[in-house]
């Protein structure tokens, strides 16, 4: 059994969507990690990337994924770039991402890595995730990969198509994985699991 094999084994465990369990076990996670984590690139954890982030732990990633709902023909906002690792499976489960980061650095490594693993279906741009892409909006699904709280996502709730998902971690008493709806007009929110992201930081002004 290979070391993806292994890792989706696993995550079967938590993750029922057959289609995310399969992206993770495609996307070569080994290209999105600097070359001396390598042999952890299949832990079911997170790992140190440049500019003090992290890849998200494999987990988070599926669940996010799940929870988002996508289907084949969807447009994504993925906001906080980081790795690359996420907007990966992302552009495997969806028709097309656009992944926003700040750190320009970032931004340009992970379109490295998205070329390493021959992932074509990703527009990266650099700037204020917080903001979203509105000249590229709406989007059928908003992945969002920093915590904030529920007044700092309103650009990106605005940006969400009818029918369209949202999934962000929510600060409050404590950060939650939390799942916005678009209905027409209203947008229902719904918290789950417990979870720790870095902030996410807007520029001012």
């Amino acid at each position: 059994m290979s070391e993806a094999a292994r890792l989706v084994a696993e995550l079967r465990n938590y993750i029922a969507d057959e289609r995310v369990l399969r992206a993770i076990e495609t996307v070569p996670r080994e290209a999105f990690v600097p070359d001396e984590l390598r042999p952890h690139a299949y832990d079911n954890t997170a790992l140190g990337i440049s500019c003090g982030q992290t890849i998200s732990q494999p987990l988070v990633v599926g669940r996010m994924s799940e929870l988002l709902e996508l289907r084949p023909d969807d447009r994504v906002l993925d906001v906080g770039t980081g790795s690359g690792y996420h907007a990966a499976i992302l552009a495997t489960l969806a028709a097309h991402v656009w992944s926003i980061e700040r750190h320009a650095d970032l931004s340009r490594i992970a379109g490295e890595a998205l070329a390493r693993a021959g992932i074509e279906n990703v527009t990266l741009a650099v700037g204020d995730g917080s903001r979203g892409l509105p000249e590229e909006a709406p989007f059928d699904a908003i992945n969002v990969a920093a915590a904030g709280d529920r007044a700092g996502l309103d650009a990106l709730e605005a940006q969400l198509a009818d029918g369209g998902r949202l999934v962000a971690p929510v600060t409050g008493r404590r950060q939650r994985l939390t799942v916005a709806r678009r209905e027409g007009r209203h947008v229902r929110w719904r918290s789950l699991e417990e979870v720790r992201f870095v902030p996410l930081v807007r520029d001012r002004g």
